[in-house]
């Protein structure tokens, strides 16, 4: 059963929640929103302008050669940031397994990582303030861990696509610790 996305200005918020034989499987993506003006902009713009000054500040001695040089630079940069970029990031949350996070890029290339669910403490949504912002985060405090692990660690989606993701984790772990709770009276 997929819901209505929520959306905002730079994010798409989906949730998808698949019901198996016997627990469901629930996806929560962000999704970067396409066409964002300032990353094209940055993406075509950066490294003509960079090719430009690299010409002229190297034009003294072999113009060919020097632009070449900076075409072929451009390109690479080009080609970094656009490996870089992140497409989405997405929580699948297994109840009797873990939680799995993943990182989508533009490049292909996908980068997950599982946290099993007896090692999650509780979730948290946390206030970052720094010396030029401020921005909200979802984080699971984990057993044996020493630092909060990151649930959406590049993107930094509003606190109202957050609190959804953490909702249903709270759920997850809420229903573990009643079911170690009820093993352990019995």
């Amino acid at each position: 059963m997929s819901k209505v996305p929520l959306t905002h200005r730079r994010y798409i918020y989906i949730h998808d929640e698949k019901k198996g034989s016997s627990q469901a499987i629930d996806s929560h993506h962000i999704v970067v929103r396409k066409g964002n003006a300032t990353n094209v902009l940055f993406c075509l713009i950066a490294p003509l302008i960079f090719a430009n000054i690299c010409y002229f500040l190297l034009v003294k001695e072999k113009p060919g050669i020097s632009f070449l040089w900076c075409i072929l630079f451009s390109v690479f940069i080009i080609k970094s940031l656009h490996g870089k970029s992140i497409k989405k990031e997405s929580v699948v949350i297994m109840p009797a397994l873990g939680v799995q996070l993943e990182t989508h890029y533009c490049s292909g290339m996908v980068i997950r990582r599982f946290v099993p669910i007896g090692k999650i403490l509780k979730p948290v949504i946390n206030e970052c303030v720094t010396p030029v912002t401020c921005y909200w985060s979802l984080a699971l405090i984990a057993r044996d861990e020493a630092e909060l692990i990151l649930v959406f660690k590049e993107l930094r989606p509003p606190v109202s696509m957050l609190v959804p993701v953490w909702k249903a984790l709270c759920a997850v772990v809420n229903d573990v610790e009643t079911t170690d709770a009820k093993e352990e009276d019995h």
